[in-house]
């Protein structure tokens, strides 16, 4: 994985262990807060790949997504998410597909943090 698309996916992953631990009523699975290193190729490359989506869908708007409610934002996150699912695993369990509207409350939460992290990086990367 090279180097920028590796930064992508660890800023996504500790985006969404940060929302986890946050949101995540009592203690979360392992599987949930698992470092970087220790997470399955499958996951980082998914995690890169959604980064690189909504940096992308950012830069597209020149930043104009910053006005979109935090529900559209972590929709979009949970979207890019299900894509991946679907690219990478013959047939999902239907928790990992599930609509946004079937999510659990700390996942919205931390699909919207996620999407709000990368608009962070994308508008530092812009002015840096």
């Amino acid at each position: 994985m090279s180097t920028d698309i590796e930064h992508g996916g660890r800023v996504f992953r500790e985006a969404w262990i940060s929302g986890v631990t946050t949101h995540f009523p009592g203690t979360p699975k392992d599987g949930y807060i698992t470092p970087w290193e220790s997470t399955p190729d499958w996951e980082r490359a998914s995690a890169a790949a959604v980064y690189r989506q909504v940096a992308e869908f950012i830069e597209a708007t020149d930043g104009a997504v910053t006005q979109l409610a935090p529900e559209l934002k972590g929709q979009f996150v949970a979207i890019c998410w299900i894509g991946q699912i679907y690219a990478r695993i013959p047939e999902p369990k239907p928790g990992y597909v599930a609509a946004w509207d079937q999510l659990p409350e700390w996942q919205r939460k931390t699909d919207i943090g996620i999407f709000e992290t990368i608009e962070r990086e994308v508008a530092a990367a812009k002015e840096g």
